[in-house]
């Protein structure tokens, strides 16, 4: 295992690198910390373990994996972790790139969602309910985000990703004659129990403090509301995507 103990290692410095967007976007890479990612089987590109980690105590996990394996001094590897106690452990990951064609007959869209934490609970839930397919509109959080890796345990290997602008998306399930179901606080939505679905459905999620904008609102072929019994303004975005997912599962078993 190699070892690498300056900040101006040329390595180094492109990873830490990725814990910004646009640098992320250049790599077409992203980093995930914890021991559970040991425990999944894609392959990351590389992996970094503080050097006051007792790395024996993985040592077998670490095993399966052929890619290298570095060394970091402490004072370099808090330079990357993004946890305040952080596990020792941080992996390298490729992009999981996807084209439209391989998209599948139920889609959750999420249209603008910012927070990275909502997002990861959503991807979790969307692979927990048993989808594969989320787009985001341009100007939604990057699923790649640190926080959002961290918050999707792993389900980030388990779905696809894409993101397009909202014309583009609009025309894309137009053309494949998607069913537009929005979620929304809007005087004609129904109860989402009373929801018909198609063949090919798009459950749409707006952002967590404007819903979904006019324009997707506008054009959806159905609205459904999530009725609430107590005082709560609203359900958070997250927890209203497993409600909804999860009746939709039910409906199309």
């Amino acid at each position: 295992m190699l070892e690498i103990n300056s900040k101006d290692n040329n390595l180094f410095k492109r990873i830490k690198k990725l814990k910004q967007k646009k640098y992320r976007e250049q790599e077409k890479l992203f980093l995930a910390e914890g021991i559970k990612f040991l425990d999944f089987s894609k392959e990351p590109n590389y992996i970094f373990i503080d050097s006051d980690f007792d790395f024996s105590v993985i040592q077998e996990r670490l095993n399966k994996f052929s890619c290298d394996k570095y060394i970091l001094s402490s004072q370099l590897f808090k330079q990357l972790t993004s946890q305040e106690n952080s596990q020792g452990v941080i992996l390298i990951y490729s992009f999981n790139e996807y084209s439209l064609e391989e998209i599948e007959d139920n889609i959750i869209v999420l249209d603008k969602v910012s927070d990275p934490g909502n997002l990861g609970t959503i991807i979790r839930t969307v692979d927990a309910a048993g989808f594969k397919d989320i787009i985001l509109t341009t100007g939604s959080v990057d699923c790649y985000n640190e926080k959002t890796i961290r918050s999707t345990m792993g389900s980030i290997f388990n779905v696809r990703i894409t993101y397009l602008t909202e014309e583009r998306m609009v025309e894309f399930l137009k053309e494949k004659n998607y069913k537009l179901i929005a979620t929304a606080l809007d005087k004609t939505s129904i109860p989402y129990t009373e929801m018909s679905l198609s063949n090919k459905n798009a459950i749409i999620f707006g952002n967590e403090g404007n819903g979904i904008g006019k324009n997707l609102l506008d054009i959806a072929d159905e609205k459904v509301i999530i009725p609430i019994y107590g005082t709560a303004e609203s359900l958070n975005v997250a927890m209203a995507c497993g409600i909804i997912l999860y009746k939709v599962r039910e409906l199309i078993k």
